[in-house]
């Protein structure tokens, strides 16, 4: 019988000036100009090989400082509880967040990038380029975001999900 666990290994760190999730920009396209750093170990630097020739990339990660997930999460734009796999909340099943962010350099082990929504030493599991003609499709609803999506860039981290 097969194992219900998964593991991933780290392949980085993730470097921000957000030293706690309270006050983070909760988007990508609510961060713009925000710079950070990627750090990838090194075993994992023979990897980035041709990477800098994308403008923008992938970045998933760990939600380290989340609180174990609910079913039902109030969201950061809304005041009423939706189903967490309607939302972006980072507690969740399996606190896994994603960003797409803008590749600045790629300078031995580290990426610079900008438009950066994440905490300071946010344990990183996987980088992939952002292709738009692989990711980009029309969107035709976005269900109880579509009353609320003007909120975005105002809209901050308040704790609401952090471990205590």
């Amino acid at each position: 019988m097969k194992s219900n666990v998964i593991c991933y290994k780290p392949i980085g760190i993730i470097h921000t000036p957000f030293k706690e999730p309270k006050g983070v920009p909760i988007q990508p396209s609510a961060a713009r100009g925000i710079e950070g750093k990627v750090e990838v170990f090194p075993e994992y630097v023979q990897g980035l090989k041709d990477l800098e020739g994308f403008s923008h990339v992938v970045l998933i990660y760990h939600f380290h400082l989340a609180k174990p997930g609910s079913l039902f999460v109030k969201p950061y734009m809304d005041d009423e509880y939706h189903g967490v796999f309607a939302t972006r909340a980072p507690s969740r099943p399996n606190p896994i967040g994603l960003s797409i962010v803008r590749l600045v350099k790629v300078r031995g082990n580290t990426l610079h990038v900008k438009d950066v929504d994440i905490v300071d030493g946010t344990p990183l599991l996987d980088i992939k380029p952002y292709v738009p003609d692989f990711d980009v499709r029309e969107v035709e609803r976005i269900g109880w975001l579509e009353n609320n999506i003007h909120k975005l860039s105002k809209a901050r981290d308040d704790g609401r999900f952090i471990i205590e």
